[in-house]
């Protein structure tokens, strides 16, 4: 029996109890003790009843039987968290990847803003310097040399 326990006692501590249940059977609970980081259900224990006789004929079978299920629900739970970690990890980059590039997006456009007419080497307009832009020019048109037509000037 103890030869059995032994995979699950090198990272368990294991409650073993034994109770009379009438006057020819036994009940044997085999509890191991989760570690604080530990999921719960590795803590599910081993109930067998049986007679003296029988437990000392299959309690060993039916203890190595429970320890190899034991290691491989432990194994499967550390697979199961470590592939959800991987997956959580690889989904906050994806995340952050995204952000990065709607930052680059939006900050293109306001640091490439030129007025659209000018060119290196061509003026700038007075108002198009002065940084204000309007329906109407800032600027008072020249006056045109008048012409006369009839004595009236237009």
């Amino acid at each position: 029996m103890f030869v059995e326990l032994m995979p699950l006692l090198a990272g368990h501590t294991v409650l073993i109890t034994v109770a009379k249940v009438d006057h020819n059977t036994l009940r044997v609970n085999v509890i191991p003790r989760a570690k604080s980081d530990e999921n719960p259900a590795l803590t599910t224990p081993l109930t067998y009843t049986g007679s003296p006789e029988e437990l000392d004929a299959e309690l060993g079978k039916h203890l190595a039987g429970y320890v190899q299920t034991h290691q491989q629900s432990a194994s499967t739970l550390a697979e199961a968290k470590a592939t959800m970690e991987a997956a959580a990890k690889a989904a906050q980059e994806e995340a952050k990847r995204k952000a990065e590039e709607h930052k680059k997006a939006t900050q293109k456009p306001s640091a490439t803003a030129m007025p659209a007419s000018s060119t290196p080497g061509e003026p700038v307009p007075a108002s198009a310097s002065t940084g204000t832009l309007g329906l109407f020019p800032t600027t008072t048109p020249e006056p045109e040399a008048t012409q006369s037509k009839g004595g009236l000037a237009l």
